[in-house]
Formats: structure tokens, C-alpha cells, sequence
């Protein structure tokens, strides 16, 4: 059960990666401040989703439910405050971004890939 869960997680970091991309190549046209904005929202979804899995899928014990939902619960807050630290430094430190178009790139990496995989056939893993 567990191995099957951590290849949803990779395929779905696989696909965000990708959207990242093209969300980025769909703001080039549109000058530097937004694909700066685009590259933050995209960027600090990648890594916090991707601090999370590691944190989640790393070594799993089936006979402890208990520590495996804990450390969901503590990974899940974490993620949120990373996202917040790397929003805030973003903001504090970079000139220009644009509020919407960060926002937009963090929404659309962390939703439309999900949905994506969700339609995906499965793929065996033995």
C-alpha cells in the first residue's frame, strides 16, 4: 500500500513540475515581473509539496497508524509554513511581483496537476 502511495506522490511532483514549466512559458509573453511572480508561485509550491512527500513517504512503519497520520499532520503544517516564509521572503526581498499571478501559479501547480493524476490510469508496481 505504502510504495503505491509514494508513486501517486512522485507522479504527481512529476506533473507539477511540468505544469511549473508551462505556467512559466505562458508568462514570458507578458514581461519579466510576471514571469518573476509566475516563477515564485510555481516555485514555492514545488518545494514545499515536495518537503512534504519526503517528510510523509520516508521510512513507514503499517503496525504505528498513529505516528503515520502525526506525521502528516506535522508535515502539512510545516508545508504551510514554508509557504508563508517563502512568500513573505519573496515579497520582502523582489521588487515588482505581481499578487494575482503568484497566487494564480501556486493554485494552478497545486490543483491541476492533482486532477490530472487523479484521471491517469494507475500504473502497477511490483
Amino acid at each position: 500500500m505504502h510504495q503505491r502511495n509514494a508513486f501517486q506522490a512522485r507522479r504527481i511532483l512529476k506533473l507539477q513540475m511540468i505544469f511549473a514549466l508551462v505556467a512559466l512559458a505562458i508568462a514570458l509573453p507578458f514581461g519579466a515581473s510576471i514571469v518573476l511572480s509566475a516563477l515564485v508561485g510555481a516555485g514555492s509550491c514545488l518545494i514545499a509539496n515536495a518537503m512534504f512527500a519526503a517528510l510523509v513517504f520516508r521510512a513507514y512503519r503499517a503496525q504505528e497508524p498513529a505516528r503515520l497520520v502525526l506525521r502528516i499532520y506535522s508535515a502539512e503544517i510545516l508545508k504551510l509554513g514554508m509557504i508563508l516564509a517563502l512568500f513573505t521572503i519573496a515579497f520582502v526581498t523582489l521588487d515588482g511581483l505581481n499578487l494575482p499571478t503568484l497566487v494564480g501559479a501556486y493554485l494552478a501547480v497545486q490543483v491541476i496537476p492533482t486532477l490530472v493524476a487523479a484521471q491517469l490510469p494507475e500504473r502497477s508496481t511490483k
